[in-house]
């Protein structure tokens, strides 16, 4: 089993992702997690990611390409996969089709989280990250017990740069300029659904756990 899950930025993916990963015992390939601990490792692919993402812009197909071209061939089983922010442009769709290829497999389900901009707004700009422990809070909907401060550890909570109005905006545009083809592109293989992301996590869940059954 194979399973894409898309959506634009601050659609919930992250928190559906894990529930799926339990659920059906995948392999994560979050190219976010994966720039990350690339970049914390010192490689020059996570570096070279790490200036596009803190200026709010998607990482370079070729980079981006690469570093899951490395995780589906070099790492290990990845028969049952969930892919989370990949790809993200046409020209990625096309590369994990070719890799796909090679491994003699295919997508099993393309799910899309549909979700409006404000709302995607007040989602993301609200968001807090433990400096320390890396928990993830909101001012609105998950405030800390003290402002400020880490329940777990007592770190202190900081907004992300690409947390920030001004960057979630950029990156909406360019999900809305560059992402969205891709819908257009699964659609004719017959492996696309849309799920509406604003209502309540479990009712997202179950949708997205309807539309794999149907489609495997």
């Amino acid at each position: 089993m194979k399973i894409l899950l898309m959506g634009p930025p601050g659609a919930g993916k992250g928190s559906q992702a894990q529930r799926l990963i339990d659920e059906y015992d995948l392999a994560h390939i979050s190219t976010g997690e994966m720039f990350r601990e690339s970049y914390q490792r010192g490689e020059t692919l996570g570096i070279e990611a790490m200036r596009y993402i803190k200026n709010g812009n998607l990482v370079s197909d070729d980079i981006t390409n690469e570093i899951v071209r490395k995780r589906l061939f070099e790492d290990g089983d990845t028969k049952n996969v969930l892919l989370d922010g990949y790809p993200r442009t046409v020209k990625q769709a096309q590369a994990l089709d070719h890799m796909l290829d090679k491994m003699n497999s295919k997508l099993t389900a393309v799910v899309n989280i549909v979700v409006d901009e404000e709302v995607i707004l007040e989602r993301m700009v609200g968001r807090r990250v433990c400096k320390d422990c890396g928990q993830t809070y909101h001012t609105t909907f998950k405030p800390p017990k003290v402002e400020g401060v880490c329940d777990i550890c007592g770190g202190e909570l900081y907004q992300r740069q690409d947390d920030k109005p001004e960057s979630v905006r950029n990156r909406l545009n360019i999900y809305e300029s560059k992402t969205k083809p891709i819908i257009d592109y699964y659609k004719g293989r017959g492996v696309l659904v849309n799920i509406n992301g604003m209502q309540s996590f479990e009712a997202v869940y179950r949708d997205i756990v309807k539309a794999v059954g149907e489609l495997s």
